[in-house]
């Protein structure tokens, strides 16, 4: 009675708690057999389990897992792992192994052992023939999982290598001809667009996709999902108009300028058009008009700059360079940066050196990155808040799989006040009563300025903190390891993807009995976030693997959350006159709610920009299939023979070698479908521009989209094969055959790859996103 009882309690849970999870019952009726095969495989030497590896791989090859499969990889992974690591997996972790073998996202929390999890699947998917891709949010995890996990692999016949900025051509072959390749995000999708690229096959890095396990899955797949990865051949500096940042630095807001509610949009005002035409020697009247529109576009780049930016908020100044801050991750964005006007503007407004400046030769988005592999699976600690998003973009199910030990940890009611300044002094008492019973602390800040602003007021009543965020990425790990030891207060910006978990007691638990005792981690959160899962987050680095703990979050109705999303507070709210602190039901509904609309707004300017950047990897995905017939076969010789055939022999007889001839005419046309698809990518960012004048024509933006990207796309092969042939019709011969260079195919000297930090189609777009946050607020 007992265990029906208690099977009917898991499914209510499941479906009351966990919408979009799957039915986690077949694995485990798994798991007796996965350990009754443990005293069989502990009395195999290594060797011989390394054969029974390769035994299972030979039966397994390019076959889907069956249970009895499942059961023996499961096994295998465990007894590696003990014997690897001295940790034998718990169920749950087997649990998360199957649910990744079998496609799914698995949420499992903090302190759970995901990286173990996920070495066994990369292992069980590489048993099975398959070349996996372990995708990382960074380098650093990168290198530390697979040097963790090496090991593991090792025992069960499974190759593992790494990629990291740093690495050559050729170290990019060698790791990603291993079984399993952990990667960067970033780094794996620059080397796909690298590949995309080359003119000789050998020349190539990554073999063809198969599967892709990713770490930190709501983070990769859904923040990061529409952030486009760019690679660019150098032109020149950037081109800011310094003349224009100072003007605009002169600016005031509501006198000269004014911005939208939501800090997306700004504009000049009358005085304000005024003061810029005076300060450029024209008439008001001039800057409005076709002959200036450069100019005032850059007058309008650089007010944005200036508006709507913020300094230690939306970027760093480090070493001399604008430096991005990831807002999901709140740490700086390595190579990542805004599209070119906007970046350069920036810099001339902190007045540091222009940034190279160049023509987009080829981007993907994550989104579109991950869509290359036919099996994906992911691992986080929040996913059933995304299991929409997931389902709908990537047709993935979440399976949420237990703690191997109850979560004790007090999760207290959020704390309200009237007012920021308010807010602030009850953190400070908050941080200051706990500090004194010896529990550590971990806050957890809205962003890098912040997170400093706290740690100045906790020095000045001599409370030692130590700030992690964005200023000091390179040694996260190292402090957030420490942040439970007796008496630490750490400061932190956002704490996805950190990768490291928070041990009571710190790394060596000298003090974990006293820390235990003490009540464990104190998680206190300096507002709400615009996601209820990074909410989530930040209260599951307190209370891993049952630990006592607790976590606490303060508000204020005047936070920017509400400000932007639901600033129509009820009247009739009241604050304590002397603290300021809310409790009135009503607060904390209407910070909810704010959340809710902000949740609500991601997922639809994510709807709508996959909208756009659908058509465009699937011109993409097209254009690569015919470019790669031209990379491996004789398709440009074939080409350009028949439109010259005289002078075609003349270059057959100069060069003497069919080899060389084959390439040359490669040369020659791949240069000119990557110059045409760099020209067309370059006029869809014409077309985004100017597309929300055809929506104020009342025409539909997609299709008048659609209607300019389709015919121009398929002019590329065509016009290709022309551009080709007229180089060939016009080069002059030498006994080397074409002299490219002189014959004006020229590649970019140099080239770089950064990630784009963009709201495609925002000016357009807003109005889309104010309806859908004024329908949300009415709900």
């Amino acid at each position: 009675m007992a265990a029906l009882i208690s099977r009917v309690g898991k499914k209510l849970r499941r479906i009351i708690q966990r919408p979009g999870s799957v039915e986690l019952t077949r694995y485990e009726a798994l798991l007796p057999a996965v350990e009754k095969l443990e005293p069989e495989l502990e009395k195999l030497s290594d060797e011989e389990l390394t054969e029974r590896a390769g035994k299972l791989r030979e039966t397994l090859k390019d076959t889907a897992f069956g249970d009895d499969q499942l059961i023996e990889v499961c096994a295998l992974g465990r007894e590696a792992a003990r014997r690897a690591l001295g940790e034998r997996a718990f169920d749950v972790q087997i649990l998360g192994t199957m649910g990744l073998l079998t496609k799914h996202v698995v949420q499992m929390e903090t302190g759970e052992g995901k990286t173990l999890a996920g070495a066994l699947a990369a292992a069980g998917y590489a048993i099975r023939g398959k070349r996996v891709h372990v995708v990382t949010v960074n380098d650093y995890l990168a290198r530390r999982d697979a040097e963790w996990m090496g090991p593991v692999y090792a025992l069960l016949g499974v190759s593992v290598g790494w990629v990291e900025p740093s690495h050559s051509r050729e170290e990019r072959r060698e790791a990603y001809a291993k079984d399993v390749t952990y990667g960067a995000v970033a780094e794996i999708g620059f080397d796909v667009l690298r590949d995309r690229l080359v003119t000789k096959v050998d020349d190539l890095v990554q073999p063809d996709p198969e599967v892709a396990i990713v770490d930190e899955a709501d983070s990769v797949l859904v923040d990061e999902a529409r952030v486009p990865l760019v690679m660019a051949g150098s032109i020149d500096r950037s081109d800011a108009d310094e003349e224009v940042a100072k003007i605009v630095r002169r600016l005031r807001l509501n006198l000269h300028y004014e911005t939208d509610s939501e800090g997306r949009n700004a504009w000049l005002t009358d005085a304000g058009s005024s003061v810029v035409a005076k300060s450029l020697g024209i008439e008001v009247d001039d800057l409005f008009n076709e002959q200036a529109s450069d100019r005032l576009a850059a007058v309008n780049v650089a007010l944005h700059a200036h508006a709507l930016l913020t300094r230690d908020v939306d970027y760093l100044v480090r070493d001399g360079k604008v430096q991005l801050i990831n807002a999901a991750r709140g740490r700086v964005a390595e190579l990542q940066r805004w599209p070119d006007g906007l970046q350069a503007a920036v810099e001339a407004k902190e007045q540091v050196t222009a940034t190279d400046r160049g023509e987009i030769l080829d981007s993907i988005t994550v989104q579109a990155l991950l869509a290359r592999y036919p099996e994906v699976a992911g691992m986080t600690g929040t996913a059933v808040a995304v299991a929409e998003q997931l389902r709908e973009f990537y047709e993935l199910e979440v399976a949420v799989i237990p703690p191997n030990t109850p979560n004790i940890r007090e999760d207290l009611e959020d704390r309200i006040f009237a007012s920021p300044s308010q807010k602030l002094r009850a953190i400070e008492e908050e941080i200051r009563t706990v500090h004194e019973t010896g529990r550590p602390i971990l806050v957890g800040t809205q962003d890098v300025a912040e997170s400093e602003e706290l740690a100045e007021k906790l020095a000045k009543v001599d409370l030692e903190c130590v700030v992690l965020n964005a200023r000091n990425d390179a040694e996260e790990a190292a402090i957030i390891a420490e942040a439970g030891k007796k008496g630490a207060v750490t400061v932190s910006t956002q704490m996805a993807g950190r990768g490291t978990d928070i041990r009571l007691g710190g790394t060596d638990g000298a003090d974990r009995d006293e820390v235990v005792e003490l009540g464990g981690l104190h998680v206190i959160g300096t507002a709400r976030y615009p996601s209820s899962r990074l909410d989530g987050q930040l209260r599951g680095r307190s209370g891993r693997q049952g630990d006592p703990g607790s976590a606490i979050f303060f508000a204020s109705l005047n936070d920017e959350l509400v400000l932007s999303n639901a600033p129509d507070v009820p009247e009739g709210i009241a604050a304590d006159e002397e603290t300021g602190e809310i409790t009135d039901p009503a607060a904390l509904r209407q910070i909810n709610h704010a959340q809710r609309v902000a949740e609500g707004v991601d997922l639809e300017i994510h709807r709508n920009t996959w909208r756009y950047t659908r058509l465009i990897e699937r011109q993409r995905r097209d254009l690569l299939v015919h470019r790669d017939k031209v990379l491996r076969t004789a398709y440009a010789a074939e080409v350009l023979e028949k439109a010259h055939p005289e002078k075609f022999g003349e270059l057959k007889e100069k060069l003497d070698d069919q080899d060389k001839l084959e390439q040359m005419c490669r040369e020659v046309l791949l240069f000119h479908i990557d110059q045409l698809w760099s020209d067309h990518l370059a006029y869809l960012t014409d077309v985004r521009e100017s597309i929300h004048l055809r929506a104020l024509a009342r025409e539909t933006p997609l299709d008048e989209f659609h209607r300019a990207a389709i015919p121009e796309f398929h002019k590329i092969i065509g016009e290709a094969d022309s551009r080709a042939a007229k180089t060939l019709e016009e080069a002059e011969l030498t006994d080397e055959g074409i002299d490219l260079g002189d014959a004006g195919v020229r590649r970019a000297n140099t080239t770089w790859t950064y990630l784009v930090h963009d709201n495609p189609f925002d000016s357009d777009f807003e109005q889309t996103i104010k309806k859908v946050r004024s329908m949300i607020k009415r709900k």
